[in-house]
């Protein structure tokens, strides 16, 4: 854990005491800071006193007195949802900052010689793949890698910086509205699309937010840039024209010079101007589908950016696992191949999974995003049959109205329905995939939960297959 010393004797309050929230109280404590944290939870307050988490009532502090008010990303701090802490703050002018900007501090007063490789990757989809296979490449090289944000660990609870450490974060727009000071070695931009309004209100405050990553970063810097939408191809050609920073545009489509992209299976390298085929993105397993072709792009050009040989690049990217939640493959039971992309929680995320494949019988739906899945109508011939789940289920069967579908409510019982649907088609093989294109909040507190009810209900009907045909039993693998 952080030692965190640029706040020491300042009066902080921490508001929001979880996966963030408790580490950030922790780590300014050690470094002598006085805390005041907070959460509207008394049960959740209660928990982080455990931890050795020093409580203040937000409630009851004048906030004249308060240096910086910390705030878990995912409390709004503006619009007509704003969080009282929040209000107080705004009100006595009060930086509202998060462990992110935290982070950022404590970096930036390290003397060059002793500061860590920072590497921060951001975009409406892709972001954890991204940089899951950018920390298994440095890994694979050999790197002290240390990946979080918000992905995995809290960033304060990641092992403190050292000269030659590799930060790998993660990071989302409600992280980055929180950052003002960080600068990025490598700052990457997957993509933009329409996601989290209800949050930053509309598409510019959106993509500021995310434009953040950038921010600080100078010419010893490499900015990479997806321009496969308009946001990002306007944000790469407003840079390249500044000039203060090194840029790198990537593409999952299009060839870029210079840069890198994937077009057609192929990851090629045009950073000398002229194109060069580096890898047939086909045989990497773990990467199907065209967008996990400009994750592999943006992670190739952050290695070579960070000095990382095309040599060991590529051998990583092969031998990449794949991250779980997002087209991971789950189990084949006779003719069924199961695939769990619960992180897809919105429709341009779920147009991924439909891109990826032929056929599918298709698992969506959860607590809907302002679009629903009325994009992915151009890709409905894909899906044989759709089974919907969750509070949008009404809202999606009207748009599904000219593709069979079938309301089953919950988890269990639509993956039980794809499953008897697909095993009556053998031995031609099928796919079950569960992409939700919705949040999971519904009925679930996270994506990840709801990937593992699916990965368990799979895992269940598995073990009944096998129980049931005994030695006669189609062999069935758990990847």
């Amino acid at each position: 854990m952080f030692k965190i010393t640029t706040f020491k004797d300042k009066k902080v309050a921490v508001f929001g005491l979880g996966r963030t929230g408790n580490p950030c109280a922790l780590a300014l404590q050690e470094g002598g800071a006085i805390v005041y944290a907070w959460d509207d939870n008394e049960k959740t307050r209660e928990n982080a006193a455990n931890l050795g988490v020093n409580l203040g009532d937000l409630n009851q502090i004048d906030f004249d007195e308060i240096y910086a008010l910390v705030m878990s990303p995912g409390v709004p701090i503006y619009g007509p949802k704003m969080h009282w802490a929040a209000r107080k703050a705004v009100e006595k002018n009060v930086p509202i900052i998060g462990d992110i900007e935290i982070f950022a501090r404590e970096i930036n007063i390290l003397p060059p010689e002793s500061a860590p490789k920072t590497i921060g990757i951001t975009g409406t989809n892709g972001k954890s793949t991204t940089t899951a296979l950018i920390a298994h490449i440095l890994q694979f090289a050999g790197k002290d890698v240390r990946m979080g944000g918000n992905i995995g660990t809290g960033i304060l609870s990641l092992d403190p910086p050292r000269a030659g450490a590799y930060y790998v974060l993660e990071l989302s727009s409600y992280q980055l509205d929180l950052a003002k000071s960080l600068r990025l070695d490598v700052a990457v931009q997957l993509n933009i699309s329409e996601d989290h309004l209800e949050r930053h209100g509309n598409m510019e405050r959106y993509v500021a937010a995310k434009r953040n990553i950038f921010a600080n970063q100078t010419k010893l810097d490499t900015a990479i840039i997806g321009v496969d939408d308009e946001w990002g191809e306007a944000q790469c050609t407003n840079f390249v024209a500044a000039g203060n920073r090194f840029i790198v545009p990537i593409s999952s489509w299009q060839f870029v010079s210079p840069g890198v992209c994937a077009v057609s299976g192929v990851l090629w390298d045009a950073g000398t101007g002229r194109a060069k085929e580096v890898a047939d993105l086909r045989l990497a397993k773990a990467l199907p589908g065209a967008h996990n072709g400009q994750n592999a792009a943006a992670a190739y050009a952050a290695c070579k950016a960070l000095g990382l040989s095309t040599e060991i690049i590529v051998q990583a990217i092969m031998n990449f696992g794949g991250l779980k939640h997002r087209l991971q493959e789950v189990d084949k039971i006779g003719n069924v191949k199961f695939y769990n992309d619960s992180k897809a929680t919105n429709a341009d995320a779920s147009l991924q999974a439909l891109k990826a494949f032929d056929k599918l019988r298709w698992i969506v739906g959860g607590e809907a995003k302002t679009d629903g899945i009325d994009p992915l109508i151009p890709y409905f011939n894909k899906i044989t049959k759709a089974y919907l789940i969750g509070a949008a289920s009404d809202r999606f069967a009207k748009t599904l109205k000219d593709v069979p579908h079938q309301k089953c409510g919950d988890m269990k019982a639509a993956v039980r329905a794809a499953f008897e649907d697909a095993k009556a088609n053998y031995p031609n093989e099928e796919l079950v995939v569960l992409s939700p294109a919705c949040a999971s909040f519904d009925q679930y507190k996270d994506f990840e939960a709801r990937g593992d009810d699916f990965i368990d209900v799979v895992t269940q009907i598995a073990s009944e297959s096998a129980s049931d045909l005994g030695e006669n039993v189609i062999p069935f693998t758990t990847l």
